[in-house]
C-alpha cells in the first residue's frame, strides 16, 4: 500500500516524541513494520510521489505553500524577536520567552504555535518563579526547516535573512508578521512632552532589537504598511506619527 509524505511525517514527528512503535502504530493506523522501517531511515517507501526528502529533517519535501499563513507570519514574528530553537539528538524545540504580564500575547503565542505545529504538543511554563518570564515551547524535528535562519550564536552576531518562501509569506501577512515583533521585541507606550510649562501626550510604538536585518525587515515591512517610522538609536526603531500609530492600533495595540 502505497503511504502519503503526510502519514510520513506524522510518524516521524510521533517518533522524535519519545513513542515506541507499537504507540505509533495505534494512534497513526500505520503498520507497526512500516513505522519501524521508517524510524531506522528506511525511507523508499515513501516516495510516493517522487518528490525529494528534506536534506534536513529526512521528512518528505515541504510544502510550505500549506502552512496556516497567518499563524506562522506572527510566530515568524515571535521567533526573530525573542526565540530560540535548540538542536536535540532526534529533535528540535522552539521556545518563546515572554513576560507573565502579557497573558492575551502568551495566548495568542501558543495558539499560533499549535496551527503551525498541529501534531505536536505546545507547552507552556515558568522556568523560575521568581521571574516575570514564560515559556511557551514546542519540540519537532521540523523546526529548522520551518525556521531555517537558526544557526549557532546570536542572531544579531550573523546575517538574518527570509528565504523566498518566507518573503513572500510575509508579504501576503505582513500585519501579522509586525505583530509577532512587536509582541516579542516592541512595546507601545504614551510619550510625554513638557513645552512651555504644559504636558503633551501621545501614544507611540518602539520596536528594540540588536540585529540590524531583524530591524530592516521590521522596518520595510512597515513601508509596506504604509507606517512611517524613525531610527531612534543604534536598537531602536520609532513609530510616532498620529496615522502611523492609528494604522498600528488596528491590529496590535497595548500589549495584555
Amino acid at each position: 500500500m502505497r503511504r502519503s509524505n503526510a502519514e510520513y511525517a506524522k510518524v516521524i514527528n510521533l517518533v522524535a516524541r519519545g513513542l515506541n512503535d507499537c504507540q505509533i502504530a495505534r494512534a497513526s493506523g500505520i503498520p507497526r513494520s512500516t513505522v519501524r522501517d521508517w524510524r531506522c531511515g528506511q525511507t523508499t517507501r515513501r516516495h510516493a510521489d517522487s518528490r525529494k526528502a528534506c536534506p534536513r529533517c529526512r521528512a518528505p519535501e515541504h510544502d510550505f505553500g500549506s502552512l496556516p499563513r497567518t499563524s506562522y507570519a506572527y510566530l515568524l514574528g515571535m521567533y526573530l524577536g525573542d526565540g530560540d530553537i535548540s538542536e536535540y539528538p532526534r529533535t528540535q524545540r522552539l521556545r518563546i520567552s515572554l513576560d507573565m504580564g502579557w497573558p492575551g500575547i502568551i495566548a495568542s503565542c501558543a495558539e499560533a504555535m499549535r496551527a503551525v505545529f498541529p501534531e505536536n504538543r505546545v507547552a507552556h511554563l515558568r522556568p523560575d518563579p521568581r521571574s516575570r518570564c514564560a515559556v511557551v515551547s514546542v519540540y519537532s524535528n521540523q523546526i529548522a526547516c520551518l525556521f531555517p535562519q537558526h544557526d549557532a550564536g546570536p542572531k544579531h552576531l550573523r546575517r538574518i535573512e527570509l528565504t523566498d518562501w518566507q518573503d513572500e509569506l510575509v508579504r501576503e501577512e505582513p500585519e501579522q508578521f509586525i505583530r509577532g515583533l512587536i509582541h516579542s521585541d516592541g512595546c507601545r507606550f504614551v510619550n510625554r512632552v513638557h513645552v512651555g510649562g504644559k504636558t503633551y501626550e501621545y501614544p507611540r510604538y518602539n520596536f528594540t532589537n540588536a540585529s540590524d536585518d531583524i530591524r530592516d525587515l521590521f522596518s520595510a515591512t512597515c513601508d509596506q504598511l504604509g507606517v512611517e517610522w524613525r531610527r531612534m538609536n543604534r536598537r531602536n526603531v520609532s513609530v510616532a506619527r498620529r496615522d502611523s500609530v492609528a494604522r498600528l492600533d488596528q491590529f496590535v495595540g497595548p500589549k495584555r
